[in-house]
């Protein structure tokens, strides 16, 4: 762990069901830490009882291991993460804390949607990508494919995946040629479940060619062939010679992920990998031990952590104090002494910190926020059975929410009905299932529920705002945003936090008016507002004010009181009250509220509704049963080929529809469609269908039924 040389920190990524976790498992037997006879069953790193149950990997596991190579002892701190799309957040944070992704492929299946959703969340967070195609045993024994018929459908799957990584890197300067080669090294074949394995090195050091594979594959002999070629030592060579070690690394990615003075001594120490220096944890990961409490999991880029240290968490005041330092071994946690620079630390006594939190002994320019790439789209209710059981319930909930960002939960202390959003139904479930399982709270959860968002359509007039008193008025419009500045906003490329010549450059690229960017005031979710006023006396003084009363008037919308996005709102102009006492909270944020309503109002403002991808893979008899199952469900058929021996059907189709979809899809095509669902935003609800959606979400919060009398365009 003194090393940093010879340290390499790796995620192995990859589509659902690929054979991730079951790779890990026959490194860890080549590490000599499971039985060799029990690999790629056992799945060491689904260490939770639900993981070995459904057969996935829902949480990501870290686990380190040491390899010899080139006579020299390497330590590899591997993290293991989930395939499905309903858990992307760990793929994300796991990125943050390695080098290296190891993105497996299925031979059979070749690049899938979730397979360029990883390569993504690795390449926009520097993190270099080695390829390894699994499951090469079924294209011998199953599909009978000689050797032609082998080496161009491996091809295809390396062209596809090289032309991901090549259209991902276009724009980034700081990356040369990342893309895989069986030339080189980067890129292996094998099979996770028998266990061997082969790269063009391997190949040259054993004497072994595809040509000997296959006969012993075909003859059933898998034995012998782990034995001369084992799929530990292929893939842990190509992760000691073609991954960057922490301290060629660092380099590159600390200007990625962190905004600070580049000049200034912390800024060596990351790049050095020095530790001696001041401490930097980033944190990725909280989990919970029932006996040691909070467990923060994440990257030491600089200085040594040892017990007992007083260290500063980003965004909290005050110090937190170590308590333990270890690190992980699947679901176990060693306790060392120190965790030096460039490893992957478990700490406890954090209580401060979170998923994305910056940890370090002096104040310090916080890294950059972890950003995910979809929104959560489906919300259910949580209430307690029974009610002695609530004040424990909001505490979980509490805690689910600090252990995993990407849920979002909302505690309604009147009705005591509290509600969690997630990435899909599966997610919402594993969280329900968990809290009655590991906290022993009875539990009952309402039906899905989707989330919606409001969205201006067209540009209003200026409206006027008026405080109760009639002393203070504001004078707003409002206009949608270009579909580049709000994908620039949610990409986290623009930001308050940011010094403003890069904010305003950022958004002038997305094609943002010059005049415009120089005025942004506050930017909330995907909404800007714009400060367009000229020399108004008290205004500065009463800006937080302004803000306020716009932020909770788009976090809830005009229509249905769900949140507002892409909007542009611009102050013009507002006549304040002399004295302070009339334009304190209680007339200013009213009037903002009144004005910033009335003009989405007079923007058309409409209900989006979120949608997704869908990809079915089905044989060619159930085609039509197929594709009218997202045509019923008011979706559209984009695209549909021949792939194989199955027929390829692509199209969208919007969530709401989409529940108990895996049911239906089931029973019309004889159980033999696989199909793959990822979100993809929001689009305008249809105009026949807004009046009643609206009137059925006031009802189910409880607002009354009539809607402002000027919203009558539908």
């Amino acid at each position: 762990m003194d090393d940093p040389e010879h340290i390499r920190n790796i995620a192995i990524a990859a589509h659902v069901d690929h054979g991730k976790t079951t790779l890990t498992d026959n490194l860890l037997a080549g590490a000599g830490m499971i039985s060799d006879d029990t690999a790629g069953e056992q799945l060491a790193m689904d260490t939770e009882e639900d993981e070995q149950e459904r057969g996935i990997t829902i949480d990501a596991a870290n686990v380190s291991m040491t390899h010899e190579y080139e006579d020299q002892n390497h330590l590899i701190n591997l993290i293991d993460t989930p395939g499905h799309v309903d858990f992307g957040g760990d793929v994300t944070r796991a990125m943050r804390a390695v080098d290296g992704a190891l993105v497996v492929v299925d031979a059979v299946e070749g690049a899938m949607p979730q397979t360029e959703t990883v390569l993504r969340q690795a390449l926009r967070e520097g993190v270099k990508p080695t390829l390894f195609i699994n499951k090469v045993d079924r294209l011998i024994s199953e599909l009978q494919e000689g050797p032609e018929e082998m080496q161009k459908r491996l091809l295809a799957v390396i062209q596809d995946v090289n032309d991901l990584i090549r259209g991902m890197t276009e724009e980034m300067d700081d990356i040369e040629d990342w893309t895989v080669s069986v030339e080189e090294g980067t890129v292996g074949f094998g099979s996770a479940l028998y266990k061997w394995g082969v790269s063009m090195p391997s190949m040259q050091r054993t004497g072994m060619d595809f040509g000997e594979i296959m006969e012993l594959e075909r003859a059933d002999n898998r034995q012998e062939l782990h034995e001369r070629t084992p799929l530990s030592d292929v893939v842990l060579d190509m992760v000691c010679e073609h991954f960057p070690n922490p301290v060629d690394a660092q380099p590159m990615r600390v200007p990625r992920i962190w905004r600070g003075d580049a000049e200034s001594q912390l800024a060596d120490d990351m790049r050095l990998v020095n530790e001696d220096g001041e401490v930097v944890l980033m944190v990725t990961d909280i989990g919970v031990d029932p006996h040691a409490g909070e467990i923060a999991a994440g990257r030491v880029f600089s200085g040594t952590l040892e017990k007992g240290q007083e260290l500063y968490v980003s965004g909290t005041a005050g110090k937190n104090r170590i308590q333990s330092v270890g690190i992980y071994m699947g679901g176990e946690r060693e306790e060392v002494d120190r965790v030096p620079a460039g490893n992957i630390a478990a700490v406890t006594g954090l209580k401060d910190a979170i998923a994305g939190s910056t940890v370090s002994s002096e104040e310090m320019t916080p890294f950059e926020s972890i950003e995910h790439i979809s929104e959560p789209v489906i919300t259910k209710s949580v209430e307690a059975q029974n009610m002695d059981d609530l004040p424990k319930l909001i505490e979980t909930l509490q805690q689910v929410a600090k252990e995993d960002p990407t849920i979002q939960v909302e505690i309604n202390e009147d009705t005591g009905e509290h509600l969690i959003s997630g990435q899909g139904e599966l997610h919402l479930e594993v969280i329900g299932q968990r809290i009655e399982r590991n906290q022993g709270i009875p539990i009952n959860t309402g039906e899905p529920i989707v989330v919606y968002r409001e969205a201006p359509q067209e540009d209003s007039r200026e409206v006027e705002g008026r405080s109760p008193n009639n002393h203070n008025r504001f004078y707003i419009s409002i206009e949608p945003l270009g579909e580049d500045i709000v994908e620039t906003i949610k990409m986290g490329e623009a930001s308050m936090d940011m010094p403003e010549l890069e904010r305003r450059e950022a958004l002038q690229e997305a094609g943002m008016d010059k005049d415009d960017s120089q005025n942004i005031e506050h930017i909330h979710g995907t909404n800007i507002l714009l400060d367009e006023t000229k020399g108004i006396q008290h205004l500065n003084e009463t800006m937080e004010l302004v803000i306020e009363g716009l932020e909770e008037a788009l976090d809830d919308g005009p229509l249905a009181s769900e949140p507002v996005q892409g909007s542009l709102i611009r102050l013009h102009d507002a006549r304040l009250h002399e004295d302070a006492i009339h334009r304190g909270p209680a007339q200013v944020i009213p009037a903002v509220r009144e004005a910033v309503h009335n003009s989405l109002i007079d923007a058309s403002i409409k209900l989006l509704e979120p949608i997704q991808q869908v990809r079915i893979d089905v044989p060619n008899d159930h085609m039509g049963a197929a594709s009218g199952e997202i045509q019923g469900r008011r979706g559209r058929v984009d695209d549909m080929y021949q792939e194989g021996d199955l027929m390829v059907v692509e199209g969208v189709a919007p969530v709401d529809e989409m529940i108990g979809f895996s049911s239906d899809i089931r029973s019309a095509t004889e159980g033999r469609a696989s199909w793959n669902t990822e979100n993809a935003g929001f689009q305008v609800l249809a105009d026949n269908l807004q009046p009643d959606k609206i009137s059925e979400i006031r009802e189910r919060k409880g607002m009354k039924q009539e809607l402002n009398p000027a919203i009558d365009y539908f």
